[in-house]
This record gives structure tokens, sequence and C-alpha cells, in this order.
């Protein structure tokens, strides 16, 4: 690929980014009443359960601390697979169609898209990062450390919002989709180690966390903002084929929007 084409590629992907970020600003009260629930998970939930020691002979840490990672992925994952519910709404008005006519590669598209779903949710991250800290969560104070948290949840919901927008693609109504999508979050929620760790799920749920994308995600999590680790590498490379996998699977069922 020539240097001209790789420069066009970039700028095409980060107009979608952009466009998603003019949206966010447009409308920053969606993120923040978004990071409601989120938010007593953690006070209320994680109060709950730190008080009744639950796993206190498991985990390496307490559990408002433990369990911070899982609660802002729970938000963060609705938000980023929510995303295709725009391509629905996009579909419905024509503005869709005319976009997959445009000169512009569906592959761009779908990768623009999927980048600016994986930032429209990973905004949870910055909300309830503070605030966990408040309600006294023993997360890692550094600001590297923070930062590559940041990067990383943003990288693991690029699959998500790809799947999304694969979901969008086959279904033609915004009550299907959401139905489809409650579906698919709490049981990827419970089926991971967001809120227990693996040694105690029975086994066939353990089968499922080894499978599911958030296990890797808040295991990455953890070890960056908890243990203070960069042992993050098999994390990273699970993500990598989850990603790669969405990508290729929403390039190739966007195709039935114009057919």
């Amino acid at each position: 690929m020539k240097i001209d084409e790789i420069k066009n590629t970039i700028s095409q992907i980060f107009a979608m980014v952009e466009l998603e970020f003019r949206r966010v600003i447009h409308d920053p009260t969606e993120m923040v009443t978004r990071a409601i629930q989120p938010i007593l998970w953690l006070v209320v939930f994680g109060g709950v359960m730190a008080r009744a020691g639950v796993f206190s002979n498991i985990i390496k840490s307490d559990y408002i601390t433990y369990v911070t990672p899982g609660v802002i992925l729970q938000s963060a994952t609705f938000i980023a697979l929510a995303y295709g519910i725009l391509l629905v709404f996009e579909r419905e008005s024509g503005l869709l169609k005319r976009l997959l006519a445009s000169p512009m590669p569906r592959f761009n598209i779908i990768v623009g898209r999927s980048i600016a779903g994986a930032i429209r949710g990973s905004i949870q991250y910055l909300i309830i990062i503070p605030l966990a800290f408040l309600v006294g969560a023993h997360l890692v104070p550094s600001l590297i450390n923070l930062t590559l948290g940041y990067i990383f949840i943003t990288y693991g919901l690029i699959g998500f919002t790809s799947i999304s927008i694969a979901i969008a693609s086959i279904l033609k109504t915004r009550e299907r989709f959401m139905g489809i999508i409650g579906a698919i979050t709490m049981p990827l929620f419970f089926a991971s180690n967001a809120l227990y760790p693996i040694e105690v799920m029975p086994m066939w749920v353990k089968v499922i966390a080894q499978y599911n994308p958030l296990t890797y995600i808040i295991s990455g999590l953890r070890n960056l903002l908890i243990y203070d680790s960069l042992d993050i590498a098999l994390d990273l490379l699970a993500l990598t084929f989850f990603n790669v996998f969405s990508i290729l699977l929403a390039t190739v069922s966007i195709r039935r929007i114009i057919e």
C-alpha cells in the first residue's frame, strides 16, 4: 500500500471518529446518566459484598477495588453494543445507503465506526474511575497506569462495537435491535470475571468465561489498575483476535443493507 493510500485510509477512519466526538459534545448528558447504574453497582452492591467479606480468601484486594473494572465494563460494553442503533436510524433515513455508496471502502467505514463507538463507551472509564477513588477503591494512583487502562478498555470495546454493527445490519427495527442487545449484555457480564473470580464458577460457566472477551478486558484492567502489573500480553492477544474477527464479520454483514 502506498503512503498516500495509507494517509487516505487514516483520514477516512478518523473522520468517523471526529463525527462521534461532535455527537458526544452536543449531548454529553447521555454519558453522565448512563454512569448512574454502575455507580450504584459500585457503591451499593460493592459495599454490601465488601462488608460480607465475600471472596476475601481468594482475591488480592478488597472487594470494592476488585469489582471496579467489572463495573466500568458493564456500562461501557452496553454503550458499545448499543452503538448499532445509530445505524438503524441511518438505515431508516437512507443516510447509511448513501454512505455505503460513497467511494470510501466499507472496511474503513467499519473500522472508523468501531473506534468511534469504542471511544463513546470508554468515556464511562473517565467518569467512574474518579468516583471509585472517592468511594474507597484502592486503585494504582499512577497516571501511566490509568492512561494505559483507558487505552486498553478502548481497544477492547472496538470488537463489541463491530458486533453491534453486524447485528444492526441484519435487524431492521430498533425494538428488535435493543431486545437482542439486552439479551447479550447481561449474560456476557455474569459469565465473566467481572463480579467474582473464575475459580468459584461452576465448570460450565468457567468454559464460557474462558472464551468471553470481557474476561480478558477485565483481567488486563485489574493488572494495570489494581496489581500494578504490565502482564497483559495474553489479554491483548485475545482481544486482537476478537477485534479482527468482529470487524471482518461486520464488513461482510453490512452488505445486507444495500442488497
